[in-house]
């Protein structure tokens, strides 16, 4: 299936409403899978753009399902990836939107998509500039992959980001360990794109640290 078709198909399930959707994970397949493909089949300089209106249709969803905590974690996750594409001071808006997307998820459910604010929320801390410019704070990006860690230790995400952190922060020896754990996760069921571009990165980091000597 082609990235424009998918992208159409998407939006008829989100605009269809949600009668047929009768679970969360039902809820935000079709973002996760959109979100994929942008951030694993489109060129960087066009991921910003529809990273944007993958936003809006996230809206709606959450909006159509109050109180539901996937929908929400979805919905930080393309503003900050958005936040991410865009760089520099203006994406700092998105990140903060994302910030308090993680945070209301959080608050209805800590352990909806095996903890998957807490691994979001904690990259955040660690990659947006610290005060004055932004909320970045190293020791609560620890605090919150730890929690993340603690729900879903061998998750391929929590254990690729706390690696990513460690090794952005001089610990490479650490570092590797997380990494290591993240390329021995399980595979996760309609995920495949997802799965198969994060283990490229992950040994792409790998690479990295053994080019570093670290």
């Amino acid at each position: 299936m082609s990235f424009h078709t998918l992208i159409l198909a998407a939006l008829f399930i989100v605009s269809a409403g949600t009668a047929e959707a009768n679970t969360p994970d039902d809820l935000i397949r079709p973002i996760q899978d959109q979100w994929a493909e942008i951030k694993y089949r489109l060129p960087e300089k066009q991921q910003a753009e529809h990273y944007n209106k993958l936003a809006t249709q996230a809206r709606k969803v959450v909006e159509s399902n109050p109180g539901v905590a996937e929908p929400l974690i979805w919905e930080g996750i393309v503003l900050s990836s958005e936040a991410g594409a865009k760089g520099g001071l203006g994406a700092l808006g998105l990140a903060k939107e994302a910030k308090q997307r993680f945070e209301e998820a959080l608050k209805l459910n800590d352990k909806a998509l095996a903890g998957s604010a807490y691994t979001s929320l904690a990259t955040l801390y660690a990659k947006v500039p610290g005060w004055p410019l932004g909320f970045g704070d190293n020791k609560r990006a620890e605090e919150l992959f730890k929690k993340s860690l603690a729900i879903n230790p061998t998750g391929i995400d929590p254990n690729f980001f706390y690696g990513e952190y460690l090794a952005d922060n001089n610990r490479g020896a650490e570092a590797r360990t997380y990494l290591e754990a993240a390329l021995k996760a399980a595979p996760r069921a309609g995920r495949e794109l997802a799965d198969s571009g994060r283990r490229q990165e992950i040994q792409a980091l790998l690479a990295k640290l053994n080019k570093e000597g670290k």
